[in-house]
């Protein structure tokens, strides 16, 4: 039986990772087309940690609990659900960028959201995975139109878009290079990159060029340097967002400019789930905390520069 309260991670306002409370809160409740998702594990994402400093989406009331990626049990199931019956194992990246409540033991999210967790899969590898996957995959296929024998440039690809990014490029066929601190130039390799460089000591420009489509997950100055190795009719797509000199420069340059705003997509999931449980995708667990600890959490992903996936327990 559903109890009627539940443990959660809340903020009552905007400021640094102590703002984070947990404390207890009604269960909500499923309505048309939602289930009722028994959390296990919750992934941790940069975009939870600006939104709880006031730099991310919008947070319309305190308190708020925050959290998208979840992984679960469907524990109850509003009317009109079809795809998902009580006890089914769940994942997803729900209502995004809507306000999830995924940082509690229960959360309620709509049913084509959801995708189904593999068999073999934990459900902190699989909250690990959402968000990443769904921006990797958007950003890849859909506005980068990769195809079998592009050649892909990923800038940052020891993190987590870049990580997974790197692997789903390599499952589709293209020769990927990513770009990395030394201290991780085997971890990429070990994604299946076929180079990685490191352009802090020598431009990227005089590395790589005839790169067909360059995934850009830092913003800022690293679009315009993009820029520089893609081939004219080539595509750099970013992953923060569109400023004003974003498609007048890529223009000059000869080059597309793309913009990832990620969205949820059940059937995209589904395509995920499939290559999680083959192993043609492996999201990388760096650390799984407790829900207790969860501003420990947002503090040690405060740099940007943590390799893996940062993922609460909620089940301790």
């Amino acid at each position: 039986m559903t109890p009627t309260v539940m443990r959660a991670a809340v903020i009552d306002a905007f400021g640094a990772p102590d703002a984070l409370r947990v404390r207890e809160l009604p269960v909500p409740r499923p309505g048309e087309g939602e289930v009722l998702v028994r959390v296990h594990a919750a992934g941790v994402n940069a975009i939870d940690r600006a939104t709880r400093a006031g730099r991310g989406v919008g947070v319309e009331r305190f308190p708020a609990v925050l959290g998208w990626d979840v992984s679960g049990t469907v524990a109850a199931t509003g009317p009109g659900v079809r795809r998902f019956t009580e006890g089914d194992a769940v994942f997803g990246m729900p209502r995004f960028p809507a306000l999830a409540g995924g940082y509690a033991e229960y959360a309620v999210a709509p049913e084509a959201d959801l995708a189904a967790k593999p068999d073999g899969v934990g459900h902190a590898e699989a909250a690990s995975l959402p968000m990443v996957g769904l921006t990797a995959w958007q950003t890849l296929f859909e506005h980068g139109g990769l195809r079998p024998g592009h050649r892909v440039l990923v800038s940052g690809a020891a993190g987590g878009v870049g990580h997974v990014a790197v692997q789903l490029a390599v499952d589709a066929g293209a020769e990927v290079i990513g770009t990395a601190s030394p201290a991780n130039h085997d971890f990429v390799r070990s994604l299946g990159a076929h180079r990685v460089v490191d352009y802090r000591t020598v431009p990227l420009q005089k590395e790589v060029g005839d790169v067909d489509l360059a995934v850009d997950p830092m913003g800022g100055a690293e679009f315009f340097r993009l820029l520089d190795v893609v081939r004219p009719g080539g595509i750099v797509v970013t992953l923060k967002g569109e400023g004003p000199d974003h498609r007048r420069t890529a223009q000059d340059h000869g080059v597309r400019a793309g913009f990832t705003y990620v969205h949820p997509d059940g059937p995209v999931l589904g395509r995920l789930a499939g290559l999680l449980a083959a192993g043609a995708v492996r999201p990388v667990v760096a650390r799984t905390l407790p829900l207790d600890e969860v501003a420990a959490a947002h503090a040690s992903g405060e740099d940007g520069h943590a390799r893996g996936r940062l993922v609460l327990d909620l089940t301790s």
